[in-house]
């Protein structure tokens, strides 16, 4: 089993050195400490860390919070805060980059497993459940009908129809859902099973049965084909 690996951001080295000898006691990969925001942005592209240990003052013109700022900004892992100093003043600017945690010196070998453990276990929640949102959203189309949203799997559409400034969504089951706007800003809200043949048409290759040069048969409908589109979509297809 891979070890979770903790990359410390602290000033001092004797207490970056003793934390580091801590966290490897408790079962963890502590990497070579940093010593300042720029060490600790090359080990974080270098390492790729599970999770970090962040001191808010640290020596130079950036601190603990900016290197925050670009960890929220750029990168996909939790921090925990470290510091001696638990003032209004230092925790309001603390608070600005929502800190998952806030360890205040000195504290426990316990303390700073429980601190890790905690802000891990709620990291790959809001992850597992950030996943599973966009997932649905890969999948599904929500639309507005008559006051109500309902959901439309992608796998039911068969084919969109442009109406003037409405958008027809035609289902399997032959339901038709409209939606008021163009066909160009829906297809942008489709997967890539999604193409355009006509002006006025965007199918479902999934439900395509035959094509020639001017019109194509999808799950037994008839729909036109646009000249500029009839290349596309050859190249869409398997052909043999």
């Amino acid at each position: 089993m891979r070890k979770i690996k903790v990359l410390v951001v602290e000033d001092e080295i004797i207490i970056a050195d003793n934390l580091c000898d801590s966290l490897n006691d408790l079962g963890f990969k502590a990497l070579e400490p940093a010593l300042s925001y720029t060490e600790a942005i090359e080990l974080i592209e270098l390492e790729k860390p599970n999770i970090a240990i962040l001191d808010i003052n640290l020596s130079g013109t950036k601190t603990g919070i900016d290197l925050a700022e670009k960890i929220n900004a750029d990168y996909n892992f939790p921090f925990i805060f470290l510091t001696s100093n638990s003032d209004k003043t230092t925790l309001d600017a603390a608070k600005k980059v929502m800190p998952p945690a806030y360890l205040v010196k000195p504290f426990s070998k316990e303390e700073l497993y429980t601190t890790i453990e905690i802000v891990l276990n709620n990291f790959l929640n809001i992850t597992a459940q950030i996943e599973k949102e966009d997932s649905i959203t890969k999948e599904a189309i929500f639309i507005k009908d008559k006051g109500v949203i309902t959901k439309v799997l992608f796998n039911d559409i068969i084919y969109l129809k442009s109406d003037h400034v409405y958008v027809e969504v035609i289902l399997k089951n032959k339901k038709v859902f409209l939606i008021r706007g163009s066909l160009n800003d829906t297809i942008k809200e489709l997967n890539n099973n999604f193409i355009q043949v006509h002006r006025s048409y965007v199918i479902n290759l999934d439900y395509l049965q035959q094509i020639d040069h001017k019109l194509l048969i999808i799950h037994d409908n008839q729909i036109p084909i646009g000249k500029k589109y009839h290349e596309s979509i050859l190249k869409k297809i398997n052909r043999i």
